[in-house]
């Protein structure tokens, strides 16, 4: 990450307020696998690695439940603008690309800039996780279907990086 963001800082500040099990389907193990998922695809693609990055934390933070919930993005991309500026220091190019990434990331598009693109297949390369198998017509880049099988793994094991414990410290 070109410029220092503190993840474990951003993170103090979003669990407070998030209303799930912090450990469930919708929580930190899945935002660490999302993010480690989106690193690996940004290698391959050039996609911005703090968008990625800030995606990750932000996309479901704001989960009112783990069914259907439709404006939880847009939720999750209005608490990342409370942020911005002080723990989200982003350009705002970076911040559009943030936003929509936040916004859309569960309308099934697959068109789009390819940092948004690379959001999108790291978060839907973890569906697994609640037994949604994954479409290749729903995954938006190359990188991502390669790594489908490694990130299957992943998901319906409901592994937890070690990001979460190590460096989160939750």
């Amino acid at each position: 990450m070109g410029r220092t963001m503190d993840t474990t800082a951003i993170l103090k500040e979003l669990l407070p307020t998030y209303v799930l099990p912090i450990r469930g389907i919708h929580g930190v193990s899945h935002w660490a696998r999302v993010l480690e998922n989106g690193l690996r695809i940004a290698e391959v693609t050039g996609a911005d690695i703090e968008v990625v990055t800030l995606f990750a934390l932000f996309h479901d933070c704001r989960r009112a439940n783990d069914g259907r919930d439709p404006d939880h993005g847009r939720r999750g991309a209005e608490r990342a603008e409370l942020l911005r500026g002080s723990l989200v220091r982003l350009s705002s190019a970076q911040f559009d690309l943030l936003s929509e990434a936040c916004r859309l990331h569960t309308d099934g598009l697959t068109e789009g800039d390819p940092t948004v693109q690379a959001c999108w297949d790291a978060d839907r390369l973890d569906l697994p996780r609640v037994n949604i198998e994954l479409k290749r017509r729903l995954i938006c880049t190359e990188a991502a279907w390669e790594l489908r099988d490694w990130a299957r793994a992943r998901a319906a094991d409901r592994y937890e990086p070690g990001l979460v414990t190590q460096v989160w410290g939750v």
